[in-house]
């Protein structure tokens, strides 16, 4: 609810009008950086506001900018009202003195109309606030300038009073986006893409006819930059040196949240695997047929590079290769335990088929915790991670497959003498 109090915030005093002067503090009144454009701003950004806290800020100096416009707006009529009835004082304005009868109105020092499009409101609360920051400072530079431009003594007090606003504001704005707590370029949710984030490049290159010269800096040297020189020239020239411009997209938002997921899935992958290296070579050495006992040893190989990639992508993501406990996998080599325990008494086929299956079991299991982390390093965009995982996604895949080969050829040779058994199956090998 809104009242107003019939008191201006500062008292205004004009002792000698000045219709010019009168028109550039209409900037003021209905120009882009003007006190109207504050107060809607600010307001309209504050309706939108779901934090309550900064709601209240933002309301509070809306409204005082609304304070703030009629003390401009008094101070501007006072001024221009000489152009009532003073023809040489109207001329200096024809527009507010004949359209608009020596008053003010919602225009800036051109006569062009106020309009929403002044407005900057994102609903981004930090970007928001940066606007704000900005727009007094922009602010406080005219005022400044309309102190410069001014003779009458009672303005100027006026105007310094505006002006020293402005900064209050800004300090206002900046505490309130320091108390976020955000980083300072972590706008929105969508993190930059790395790399790319960090290259300038420097695409104004020559002396230039005023003698221009490529700067170093703060802003390009040092810290995490890498200056990228003329990288368009660099491109058309076809020059295999040049440096390469990232162009991956960035993760999606909540990647940090994500990646702690993927994380955890590739240390409980690691840990299943490190129990299959000790897994296997019982395996091998319970496996009654060939064939069965090679697949098990390349299958032996192959998961020792799978941890090599596991270790790999960890350190791609900045974590440890640290194994977390697979509860799962410490189920299912258990069971596998027992089925080579029960096997010993059994015919060659029927240990091995049991073997086989306990290796499927564990087989499957991996597809599906590959396939899982592999999902996620797609969303999250690691596209080196993707490799790796889909390179051992593909061996355990293989392995299962080659698996069922040899059930089949077994579950053929369990119906047939046992004399023929071994040599039936090294034939179809």
């Amino acid at each position: 609810m809104y009242h107003h109090v019939k008191k201006l915030m500062f008292t205004v005093r004009v002792d000698e009008p000045d219709v010019r002067f009168g028109n550039m503090l209409l900037e003021q009144f209905g120009g882009a950086n003007g006190e109207l454009a504050a107060a809607m701003q600010y307001s309209i950004q504050g309706l939108n506001c779901e934090d309550p806290d900064r709601k209240d800020l933002l309301m509070d100096i809306g409204t005082e900018e609304l304070s703030h416009l009629e003390v401009v707006g008094c101070l501007a009529r006072m001024h221009l009202k000489p152009s009532k009835f003073d023809r040489q004082a109207a001329e200096a304005d024809p527009l507010i003195a004949i359209a608009g009868g020596g008053g003010v109105n919602l225009f800036n020092s051109q006569g062009n109309p106020w309009t929403a499009d002044y407005l900057k409101i994102t609903g981004e609360l930090d970007v928001d606030l940066r606007s704000n920051i900005a727009a007094e400072a922009r602010a406080k530079i005219v005022y400044e300038r309309l102190i410069n431009f001014c003779d009458d003594s009672g303005t100027k007090d006026a105007l310094q009073f505006l002006m020293t606003r402005e900064i209050t504001h800004m300090k206002a704005f900046a505490a309130a986006l320091e108390s976020m707590k955000k980083p300072a370029f972590s706008i929105g949710a969508i993190a930059p893409t790395p790399g790319l984030v960090d290259q300038y490049f420097n695409d104004s290159t020559g002396a230039g006819d005023e003698g221009e010269i490529d700067t170093r800096g703060p802003w390009n040297e040092g810290g995490d930059w890498e200056y990228v020189s003329s990288p368009a020239l660099q491109q058309a020239a076809g020059d295999d040196a040049a440096t390469p411009i990232i162009a991956e997209s960035a993760p999606p938002p909540g990647d940090e949240e994500m990646n702690e997921l993927l994380v955890d899935e590739l240390r409980d992958i690691l840990h299943a695997e490190k129990q299959v290296l000790k897994a296997l070579p019982k395996m091998i050495k319970a496996a009654r047929f060939d064939r069965l006992r090679e697949l098990f040893e390349l299958h032996l190989q192959e998961t020792e590079q799978q941890v090599e990639r596991l270790t790999e992508s960890l350190s791609l993501l900045g974590a440890p290769a640290r194994a977390k406990p697979c509860k799962g996998m410490m189920g299912l080599v258990e069971e596998g335990q027992e089925v080579m325990a029960e096997g010993e008494s059994k015919s060659d086929a029927a240990a091995d088929l049991g073997l086989i299956g306990a290796a499927q079991r564990v087989e499957h299991y991996e597809i599906s915790a590959y396939t899982t982390a592999k999902n996620l390093a797609q969303q999250l965009r690691h596209s080196a991670i993707v490799a790796l995982l889909t390179t051992s996604l593909a061996e355990e895949q293989n392995a299962d497959q080659l698996l069922n080969q040899v059930a089949r050829t077994l579950m053929s040779v369990a119906k047939m003498p046992a004399a023929i058994e071994q040599s039936e199956l090294d034939e179809d090998a």
